[in-house]
């Protein structure tokens, strides 16, 4: 089993030292000083679960590799479109794409039965841009529940839960599904294989579509977004929306809205990564995070309108950073987002 990590940052980094470590082959990608310090000492995880070294092969050129079984997808989701020369290479047949994402996927629809199946979602695939990198008949969805940073080049802190939760677009407990799980846990990571990811999909969603904005907007913590009474309420109502919106698209996602906020307060000063990405002047994450739910709003009549005009706000500032498009060149791109999900259903 020959596995790729396209987007070696932190999350991207952390997974592959733990396949490395339960035996798997890996090969990261990465690039600039995260990758010479890789391919120079390899990746030291810093973790309260106690510290390793992987020694992992690590390149910029996909070529070098050639293809894998598996390709887990480290980056953010508006780099995806433009995956397509680095992705190319690490395909065979049956390779599978194992999207760490935020937020919706392009393949929401896809394997769903019900009014809307098959439908593509303009948000997050534009004129079917990401499909046409991102074959669906490879995707396998995958919610993180952890939480990474790199303290440096080649050094990956672990902060909190190991879960990455899995599961086939279409259900079911596929054969391709488990033997990635098997080799995930062999690495001592929790990799649930679901049923129906997508109510998983919502339950970090609930979460990232409130806090991620509002966060960015207000320049504040999680914590300090909890304890404001008018911010804890919008918080409220927005998460009160979405889940009227998967309710609508027939997902019922088993969390509260009162837990799941006061999940999000007990997590303290953490900085989600949008408010990290505006900070840094790159491009926000907004599409698959808000602007997709504000899109199934509009294709179910549901109002929402807590949720719109969230979203317009942010929308207008995401126009004001930097002259980045999300369609930069890869090896530009920024790597998958590590934020944690607040009181995740179960606990990670």
């Amino acid at each position: 089993m020959r596995v790729a990590v396209l987007g070696a940052g932190a999350i991207g980094a952390y997974v592959g030292a733990a396949l490395h470590r339960g035996g798997t082959e890996v090969h990261l990608v990465a690039r600039g000083a995260h990758l010479d310090a890789i391919r120079k000492g390899g990746v030291q995880v810093h973790s309260p679960r106690g510290d390793w070294l992987a020694r992992t092969p690590a390149t910029d050129d996909t070529t070098e590799i050639g293809p894998v079984d598996y390709v887990f997808l480290g980056l953010k989701a508006n780099s995806y479109a433009s995956a397509g020369p680095l992705l190319e290479p690490l395909l065979h047949g049956k390779t599978a794409v194992i999207a760490a994402q935020n937020g919706i996927p392009w393949w929401y629809f896809h394997g769903l039965p019900g009014p809307y199946e098959g439908r593509r979602i303009e948000s997050v695939d534009p004129g079917g841009e990401v499909t046409r990198v991102l074959s669906l008949d490879r995707a396998i969805g995958c919610v993180v529940y952890c939480s990474t940073e790199l303290d440096g080049p080649g050094v990956v802190r672990h902060l909190e839960g190991t879960r990455f939760s899995i599961g086939e677009p279409g259900g079911g407990q596929s054969e391709r599904c488990l033997e990635f799980s098997a080799a995930m846990v062999a690495g001592g990571l929790k990799c649930p294989v679901e049923a129906d990811v997508r109510k998983d999909i919502w339950i970090k969603l609930l979460g990232n579509a409130a806090f991620n904005p509002i966060s960015a907007l207000a320049r504040a913590t999680m914590v300090e977004i909890a304890k404001h009474s008018g911010t804890r309420a919008m918080v409220r109502l927005m998460m009160e929306e979405s889940l009227e919106i998967a309710r609508a698209v027939g997902c019922e996602p088993a969390i509260s809205v009162d837990k799941r906020i006061d999940g999000a307060e007990r997590v303290g000063e953490h900085k989600t990564s949008m408010l990290q990405d505006l900070e840094k002047d790159k491009p926000l994450e907004l599409d698959v995070i808000l602007a997709a739910v504000v899109e199934l709003a509009d294709l179910t009549g549901t109002p929402a309108p807590t949720l719109r005009a969230v979203h317009a706000v942010a929308d207008l500032l995401a126009t004001k950073i930097g002259n980045g498009t999300g369609t930069e060149k890869l090896a530009h791109a920024p790597t998958a987002a590590s934020t944690p999900a607040p009181t995740p259903a179960p606990t990670p």
